[in-house]
């Protein structure tokens, strides 16, 4: 299961220290750009929280492409939708999870994003079946570890067995699914 799902109060502040942090160093847009989205993709924006990334991802996919923000907690998806619809934005679905169940469909993603939230995850096993499972067959698992060693999190997905790294950068690691 996730370690431990944030309450309402708590994701209000992580919130908060989000914008503060946006607001100081405001990089979403220009970190969105390097990860290789191209209009018409579908992607899936996994742990999207209070839809930082998912805006500039619909922007990226544009009216073609399609955006599919998850989370497990209803306020996130809510402040999610908020953004996308004050951006102007119709090309988004959102998934409330269910543990690691996302209800997203089967070989959908041509990326399936795991940004900043990878932390989170305590079987790590599960979450990464699940993104095998909604992402297409040449599809893309692109990971940023936000608060966990790049080490560990390289060691973590490589004991699953099902994902191979496809590129290393500073900002993120791409995995392919193993053949």
């Amino acid at each position: 299961m996730i370690k431990r799902k944030l309450n309402n109060m708590e994701f209000r502040l992580m919130q908060g220290f989000m914008k503060i942090a946006d607001h100081i160093y405001p990089h979403v847009q220009a970190r969105a750009e390097v990860f290789g989205v191209k209009a018409g993709q579908t992607v899936v924006d996994y742990g999207c929280g209070p839809g930082r990334y998912a805006v500039e991802l619909a922007r990226l996919v544009g009216t073609t492409g399609k955006v599919i923000a998850v989370d497990l907690v209803e306020i996130a998806l809510q402040k999610t939708h908020r953004k996308l619809e004050e951006s102007g934005f119709q090309n988004f679905e959102l998934k409330l999870a269910d543990g690691y169940n996302s209800d997203v469909s089967d070989n959908i993603a041509d990326i399936a994003f795991a940004i900043d939230m990878f932390h989170h995850i305590s079987d790590t096993n599960a979450f990464l079946q699940e993104i095998y499972r909604i992402t297409k067959p040449d599809g893309l698992l692109i990971l940023s570890g936000g608060h966990m060693l790049r080490t560990t999190v390289k060691a973590k997905i490589a004991a699953s067995e099902i994902w191979d790294v496809a590129e290393e950068r500073k900002e993120f690691i791409a995995y392919k699914k193993t053949e």
